[in-house]
C-alpha cells in the first residue's frame, strides 16, 4: 500500500532524534486511552493539536511508519516499554517437592518409617527377650539386629525418589506447557508500516509509534489512536462488558484498545501504549496487585489437578483464560474432560477398598498378636517390654500403610499426563496445535465432525476458471483483445480497487513456482485475473490509494458483498461491488452488453441468467462471483442507508472461481467414516457449488438419503411461528443433513448446538467443528473440540478454539481423532497393567500378613513395585504411537466405561496366575527349593532367600504382563510393533536390569538377598509363564463369562444435573471428588440457604422502598436457581474460592450481582473481566470472608 498523499508535517516530523524525550510521557498517553469517544476527540484536538501532530510528537509518519532503526526501536522500548505482559514466575523444583510431599500416603508412610528408624536403635536387655515373648537372638543375629534402622531409612530414602520423580514430571509438564504457550505467542504476529512497507511483525516487537494496518477478524495487539478507517466495527466486549459493535471513526470516536476484535471494516492506526501500560495490560496488573486471592483464580487446572500458570499471551491468550473464568458464560454448560472424571472415580472407588483392606490387615495382625501373646501364652504386660511390642505394632502399621500404597493407584494422573503430553507434542508434528489438554482426549470420542470448505476441505488456491462477460460465456479465460477497452477498464478498477489492499499477488518463492497469494484468497482470484488480462492492478492502486477511497462497505457474513465508493474526476461518485452472485445480480438493473453498452436487465433475463450461467458453474464446483458498478452523479446521497445505496447496480461480468478439492481429502474422509464419524460441510456457498464439492470429497455419495439444505431452508424447518429453534424439529434434520450452504455463523452455531443437545440415539454426540472467521467463535466455543485454521482463520477464531490446525488441512482433524483415540487406549493398557498389580499385591500382602504375621512383600520391596508400575509402566504404555487400525472401530462415546469387559477378563486372569504362584511359593516355595523358610521370621531377622525368590518371581510377573498389556481388544499378538516404541523397550530392559541389582546387591535394604543361577532361572521361567498364560485367557470368549463386569463409568446425566447447578463448566473429575463432601454440608446449608433468603429479602425490601428501580432484584433473587429452597436436593458446597465467585456472578438478568448482605451491584461487564478497581476491591474483601466461604452452595 504506497500512498503519497503527503501531509503538513511539522520539520521534526520524518527525523528521529535519539538525544530528544517524545512529546509526550508514559503516563500521558496512559491517560489518553482511558478517555472514549468526544472527551478523547477533545484531548487530542486541544492537548495535541490533532492526531497528525500527535503522530509528529512520536516522531512518527502516519503513512510511511518508523523507519525501523534498531537504535530508535531499542529507545521507544526503553521510554514506552515494551509489548509483552510478564508472566507469573513458574514453580520452581523446590516447590514442586514441597507439593509432592503433600500426598497423605506418603506422609503417613514417612511417619510410620521415622518410628520405626527410632525404636530401631532401642536395645533391651537380652535376658529378657524371652519374657517379651520373643526367641533368643544368638550371636549372629545380633549384627543384623545392630542393622534394624536400614528398613526404616530405605522407606525413607524410596519416598524421597518417589517425591523427586512426581516433581520432576511436574517440572517437565509446566516448561512443557509454557514451551506450547510461547509458541502460539511467537506465531502471533501483526500487519506494520515500517518504512513504507507492510511486515508482518511478531505483536512482541511492536513498540509505540509503530502504524499498525487492521483489518476484519484482527484482534488488537496494543492501544492505539485510528488514523484512517473504512467503515471500522469493534467488539469491545472484552474490556467493557458492551455487546454491541462500536462504530469507529477518525471523526468520532478513534480510540482502539488492545484485546479488543476488530468485526468489520479496515484501517489504520499509531499505536500509543503496549504490554503493562495498555487497558489490558493495566488490568492485569489490577489482577496481579492481590497475588494472593488472586493466585488461584490465574492457574488453569490440567489433567491432574497440577495448577499451572497460563502465562498471558502478548495478545489475548492470558486474559482469554481469566476472562473464561470470571465471565458468566452466556453458553450453555460445556463438559470439561470425560476421561478425567472416569479415572477420578475409578481412582477414588479404588481407594476406598485399598483403605478398607489396610485397616483390616493391621486390626488383624495386632488382634492376633495381642491373642496369641497375652491369651493363648498368658505372658504379662511388662513395662520393659513395651519399647518392643511398640517396635512390632509399628511393623504392623507399616504393613498396612504398604497394602495402601500399592492399592491406592497414584500412577493414574500421572499416565494421563504423560499420555497427554507426549501426544501434544507428537500432534504439532501433525500440524495440530493443541491449547487445551482435554481437547486431545475429547478428539477420540468425537462422533460428528462440521467442517468448512475452502481452505480445509480445498486447497484455498483460487483461479478464476470462467467468466460472463458482455452475454458471452467464457469456459476458457478470454483475452484482454477479446473484451471491450471499456468494459477491460471497468474489470481492473472494479477489481483493484474494490478489493482490501492488503490482498496481492507475489512473485513464487521458487522459480517457476506458482505466484504467492497473500490476503484474502477469493480477492487474489481476482487479482490473478486481472494479472492474466495482462494488466497491472498495482498501477490502479498507486493512483487511487487507500486514503482516496471516499466510502468502503466491508464484507461482513450478512452483507455477503463488498463495496467501495470514489470520487470521479469530473465530480460525483462512482461504486464498485462485488460478491455471491445470486445476491449482487437481485440488486441490478442493468448490464452491459457486448459493445459494453448498459442495457436493462429485468427479473426474467435474471432467472435466464441463473438456469444458463450461474448453476451450470455451481454444478462444476466453481464459486460465482458478480462485479457491478453504480455510478451517483448529482447530489451526495446518504451513504449510511446502505439499502438505497447498494440498488440500481450495472452488472459488468461474472466469474467462476474454483478451488480444487485437496487430493488428500477423500481418502481422509473415506477413514472418517469408516471410523464411525459422520462429516458434515458447512459453507456460506451456493448450494450447487456446496453439492459438487461434497460429491468429490465424498462426504455425499449419489444415490444416498441425504439431505443439501441452504440456510434459509434450514432454519425454515427447524423454527416455530416464533421463530425459536424447536429441538424435535433439528432432531428430525441433522442425522440425515451432510451439506448445510448459504448458511450464517449463527446456522453453524445453532447447527452445533442442535447436535449435541439432542437426546437421539443412545449416546450424546461429541462434535467437532472448524472455524477460520470472527464470527465462527461462539461455535466453536460450543464445539466439544474446535479446530481454527492456523493461516487462514482470524485471531478471534483462534481465540475461541481447542486446537490450531497449522497447515488448514481437514487429514489434520483425522490424525488428531487418531491421537485422541490412542490417548484413551494407553489410560486403558496402562489401567489394564496396574490394576492386576494391584489386585495380586494387595491380596498377597493381605492374606500373608492375616497368615503369616508378615507380609511376604517388605514396604520397600512394594515401593520399588510401585514405581516400576506407577512412573515407569505409564511411561512405557501411555507413550505407544497410534495405528491405522484405531480408526477401524466405532467412537467408545462418552458413557463407555475405562474398563471394559475383556480388559476385565485379562485382570482376574493374569491375577489369578500370579496369586496361585505366589501362594505356592510362601507355602511350599522352601520345600521345591530345598532352602530355608522365611515364614515367621523374628523382627529385625536377615532376608531370605525364600521371600527374595517370591519377590522377584512378583516383579518378574509384572515385567512380563506389561508386554500383555500392550493390547486391551484380545489381540493374539502382544509383541506387534513393540519396536516402534523405543520407550517401552528401554523401560522394561531398565526395569529388568534394576530388579538384577537390587536382587544381587540390594541386600537388607530391600530384604534381598543373592540367588543362585537355577533360582534365576526358574524365576524367569515363571515370568515368561505369564506371556503364554496371556495366550490362553486370549482363547476364552469373553461373552462366555456372563459374571465379569464393567468399570470405570462416566458420570450419568442426572448426576451432572444434580451437581452442575451454577457452575459454567462442568469439570467430572471435581465433581467427583466433591461428592464425598455433599454429607457434610447439607445440614448447615439448608439453614443457611433460609437466613439467606430471609435477610436477601429484608434488606431488598428496605432498598425497594428506598429506590424503586431495584424491585427487580428480590424477583431475580428468588427466582434464581440457586436458592430455590429444594430439601431433596445435595448441595454441593463450592470449595476453592474461584467458584464461589462465579457463582456469585451469576444472575438471572445477567447484569446484577448479589452480594453477601443483599445489596445490588450493576454490573456492566456482564460478560467479561473489565475490572475497576473498585470492583476489585469487592472481590478481594468478599474472598476474605471466611462466612463467605461457607455461604455459598449450590
Amino acid at each position: 500500500m504506497t500512498n503519497r498523499r503527503e501531509h503538513a508535517f511539522p520539520a521534526n516530523s520524518m527525523v528521529e532524534s535519539h538525544e530528544g524525550d517524545f512529546g509526550c510521557t508514559v503516563m500521558e498517553l496512559r491517560k489518553l486511552m482511558e478517555l472514549r469517544s468526544t472527551d478523547a476527540m477533545n484531548q487530542i484536538n486541544v492537548h495535541y493539536g490533532g492526531v497528525i501532530s500527535l503522530c509528529s510528537r512520536l516522531k512518527t509518519n502516519p503513512v510511511e511508519g518508523l523507519s525501523g532503526n534498531p537504535a530508535d526501536l531499542e529507545k521507544r522500548k526503553q521510554v514506552f516499554g515494551q509489548n509483552l505482559i510478564p508472566p507469573k514466575k513458574p514453580k520452581t523444583f523446590l516447590e514442586l517437592v514441597w507439593e509432592a510431599l503433600q500426598d497423605v500416603t506418603l506422609i503417613i508412610l514417612e511417619i510410620a518409617a521415622i518410628i520405626s528408624l527410632v525404636l530401631s536403635f532401642y536395645r533391651p536387655p537380652g535376658e529378657e527377650n524371652e519374657q517379651c515373648g520373643l526367641p533368643v537372638s544368638s550371636p549372629e543375629d545380633e549384627g543384623e539386629s545392630e542393622a534394624g534402622w536400614i528398613e526404616g531409612a530405605a522407606i525413607l530414602f524410596s519416598v524421597i525418589i518417589v517425591v523427586l520423580v512426581t516433581a520432576f514430571n511436574d517440572w517437565s509438564k509446566e516448561k512443557q506447557f509454557r514451551g506450547l504457550q510461547n509458541r502460539i505467542e511467537k506465531e502471533q504476529k501483526f500487519s506494520i508500516i515500517r518504512n513504507g512497507h507492510i511486515i508482518q511483525l511478531p505483536v512482541a516487537e511492536i513498540v509505540v509509534g509503530d502504524i499498525a494496518q487492521i483489518k476484519y477478524g484482527d484482534l488488537l495487539p496494543a492501544d492505539g489512536i485510528l488514523i484512517q478507517g473504512n467503515d471500522l466495527k469493534i467488539d469491545e466486549s472484552s474490556l467493557t462488558g458492551e455487546s454491541d459493535h462500536v462504530k469507529k471513526s477518525v471523526e468520532r470516536d478513534p480510540m482502539l484498545l488492545s484485546g479488543t476484535h476488530v468485526m468489520e471494516g479496515s484501517g489504520r492506526m499509531v499505536v500509543t501504549a503496549v504490554g503493562v501500560n495498555s487497558q489490558t495490560g493495566i488490568i492485569f496488573t489490577l489482577l496481579g496487585a492481590s497475588e494472593e486471592e488472586e493466585g488461584k483464580k490465574k492457574k488453569a487446572k490440567t489433567q491432574d489437578g497440577v495448577a499451572l500458570e497460563i502465562q498471558p499471551l502478548n495478545s489475548q491468550e492470558g486474559i482469554d483464560s481469566e476472562e473464561k473464568e470470571k465471565k458468566v458464560s452466556k453458553m450453555p454448560k460445556k463438559e470439561k474432560s470425560v476421561l478425567q472424571g472416569k479415572l477420578t472415580r475409578l481412582a477414588v472407588q479404588i481407594g476406598k477398598a485399598g483403605l478398607i483392606m489396610s485397616a483390616i490387615t493391621v486390626l488383624i495382625l495386632i488382634l492376633y498378636f495381642v491373642i496369641d501373646n497375652f491369651v493363648i501364652q498368658r505372658r504379662p504386660w511388662l513395662a520393659e517390654c513395651t519399647p518392643i511390642y511398640i517396635q512390632y505394632f509399628v511393623k504392623f502399621f507399616i504393613i498396612g500403610i504398604t497394602v495402601l500404597v500399592v492399592a491406592v493407584p497414584e500412577g493414574l494422573p500421572l499416565a494421563v499426563t504423560i499420555s497427554l503430553a507426549y501426544s501434544v507434542k507428537k500432534m504439532m508434528k501433525d500440524n495440530n496445535l493443541v491449547r487445551h489438554l482435554d481437547a486431545c482426549e475429547t478428539m477420540g470420542n468425537a462422533t460428528a465432525i462440521c467442517s468448512d470448505k475452502t481452505g480445509t476441505l480445498t486447497m484455498n488456491r483460487m483461479t478464476v476458471v470462467q467468466a460472463y462477460i458482455g452475454d458471452t460465456r467464457y469456459h476458457q479465460l478470454p483475452s484482454s483483445d477479446a473484451l471491450v477497452p471499456k468494459v477491460l477498464d471497468l474489470i481492473v478498477n472494479s477489481i483493484s480497487i474494490n478489493s482490501a489492499y492488503t490482498s496481492k499477488i507475489l512473485p513464487p518463492e521458487k522459480e517457476g513456482g506458482l505466484p504467492r497469494q497473500v490476503g484474502n484468497k477469493t480477492e487474489c482470484a481476482l487479482l490473478g485475473f486481472v494479472t492474466d488480462l495482462k494488466q497491472d492492478y498495482h498501477a490502479v492502486r498507486c493512483e487511487v490509494p487507500e486514503e482516496k477511497l471516499y466510502k468502503v462497505y466491508t464484507f461482513n457474513s450478512v452483507r455477503k458483498s463488498m463495496s467501495t465508493v470514489i470520487e470521479k474526476p469530473g465530480g460525483g461518485f462512482r461504486m464498485y461491488s462485488k460478491g455471491a452472485s445470486e445476491i449482487i445480480l437481485r440488486k441490478c438493473n442493468r448490464i452491459l452488453d457486448k459493445k459494453g453498452e448498459a442495457v436493462p436487465f429485468k427479473n426474467k433475463d435474471r432467472d435466464e441468467m441463473v438456469r444458463t450461467v450461474i448453476e451450470p458453474m455451481a454444478c462444476e464446483g466453481l464459486r460465482t462471483i458478480c462485479l457491478a458498478y453504480r455510478d451517483f452523479n448529482d447530489v451526495e446521497p446518504p451513504w449510511d442507508n446502505e439499502n438505497e445505496i447498494l440498488t440500481e447496480l450495472t452488472c459488468i461480468a461474472v466469474v467462476g472461481i474454483e478451488d480444487p478439492v485437496r487430493p488428500e481429502v477423500p481418502e481422509a474422509i473415506a477413514k472418517c467414516k469408516r471410523a464411525g464419524i459422520t462429516v458434515r460441510m458447512v459453507t456460506g456457498d451456493n448450494i450447487n457449488t456446496a453439492r459438487a464439492i461434497a460429491t468429490k470429497c465424498g462426504i455425499v455419495t449419489p444415490g444416498d438419503d441425504f439431505l443439501c439444505l441452504e440456510g434459509k431452508e434450514f432454519n425454515r424447518l427447524i423454527r416455530n411461528e416464533k421463530g425459536e429453534v424447536e429441538q424435535e424439529k433439528l432432531d428430525k434434520i441433522w442425522p440425515k443433513l451432510r451439506v448445510l450452504a448459504r448458511s450464517s455463523p449463527t446456522d453453524k452455531h445453532t447447527l452445533v448446538k442442535g447436535i449435541i443437545d439432542s437426546t437421539v440415539g443412545e449416546q450424546r454426540q461429541v462434535v467437532a467443528v472448524t472455524g477460520d472467521g470472527t464470527n465462527d467463535g461462539p461455535a466453536l466455543k460450543k464445539a466439544d473440540v474446535g479446530f481454527a485454521m492456523g493461516i487462514a482463520g482470524t485471531d478471534v477464531a483462534k481465540e475461541a478454539s481447542d486446537i490450531i490446525l497449522t497447515d488448514d488441512n481437514f487429514t489434520s482433524i483425522v490424525k488428531a481423532v487418531m491421537w485422541g483415540r490412542n490417548v484413551y487406549d494407553s489410560i486403558s493398557k496402562f489401567l489394564q497393567f496396574q490394576l492386576t498389580v494391584n489386585v495380586v499385591a494387595v491380596i498377597v500382602a493381605f492374606t500373608g500378613a492375616c497368615i503369616t504375621q508378615d507380609s511376604p512383600l517388605k514396604a520397600v520391596q512394594m515401593l520399588w513395585v510401585n514405581l516400576i508400575m506407577d512412573t515407569f509402566a505409564s511411561l512405557a504404555l501411555a507413550t505407544e504411537p497410534p495405528t491405522d487400525c484405531l480408526l477401524k472401530r466405532r467412537p467408545y462415546g462418552r458413557n463407555k466405561p475405562l474398563i471394559s469387559r475383556t480388559m476385565m477378563k485379562n485382570i482376574l486372569g493374569h491375577a489369578v496366575y500370579q496369586l496361585t504362584v505366589i501362594f505356592f511359593l510362601v507355602f511350599a516355595g522352601e520345600k521345591f527349593f530345598d532352602i530355608d523358610s522365611g515364614r515367621k521370621a523374628p523382627l529385625h531377622s536377615p532376608p531370605s532367600q525364600h521371600y527374595t525368590i517370591i519377590f522377584n518371581t512378583f516383579v518378574l510377573m509384572q515385567l512380563f504382563n506389561e508386554i500383555n498389556s500392550r493390547k486391551i481388544h484380545g489381540e493374539r499378538n502382544v509383541f506387534a510393533g513393540i519396536f516402534r516404541n523405543l520407550i517401552f523397550c528401554s523401560v522394561v530392559l531398565g526395569t529388568f536390569i534394576s530388579q538384577i541389582l537390587i536382587v544381587e546387591f540390594g541386600g537388607k535394604p530391600f530384604s534381598c538377598t543373592r540367588l543362585t543361577l537355577s533360582q534365576w532361572f526358574w524365576c524367569l521361567f515363571i515370568g515368561i509363564g505369564e506371556l503364554l498364560w496371556g495366550q490362553v485367557i486370549s482363547m476364552i470368549p469373553t461373552q462366555s463369562l456372563k459374571f465379569l463386569k464393567e468399570a470405570g463409568h462416566g458420570i450419568t446425566k442426572e448426576e451432572i444435573t444434580k451437581d452442575a447447578e451454577g457452575l459454567d463448566e462442568i469439570d467430572h473429575a471435581e465433581m467427583e471428588l466433591r461428592r464425598g463432601q455433599i454429607l457434610w454440608f447439607r445440614g448447615l446449608n439448608r439453614i443457611q440457604t433460609q437466613i439467606k433468603v430471609v435477610k436477601a429479602f429484608h434488606s431488598s425490601l428496605h432498598e425497594s422502598i428506598q429506590k424503586p428501580k431495584n424491585q427487580n432484584s428480590i424477583h431475580n433473587f428468588m427466582t434464581h436457581p440457586e436458592f430455590a429452597i429444594d430439601e431433596e436436593l445435595p448441595r454441593t458446597p463450592l470449595l476453592d474460592e474461584q467458584e464461589e465467585e462465579d457463582l456469585e456472578k451469576v444472575s438471572t438478568c445477567g447484569t446484577r450481582v448479589l452480594l453477601l448482605d443483599g445489596e445490588v451491584t450493576p454490573y456492566a461487564n456482564k460478560n467479561n473481566n473489565a475490572v475497576d478497581s473498585s470492583q476489585v476491591q469487592i472481590v478481594a474483601s468478599h474472598l476474605d470472608s471466611p462466612v463467605h466461604s461457607l455461604e455459598t452452595s449450590v
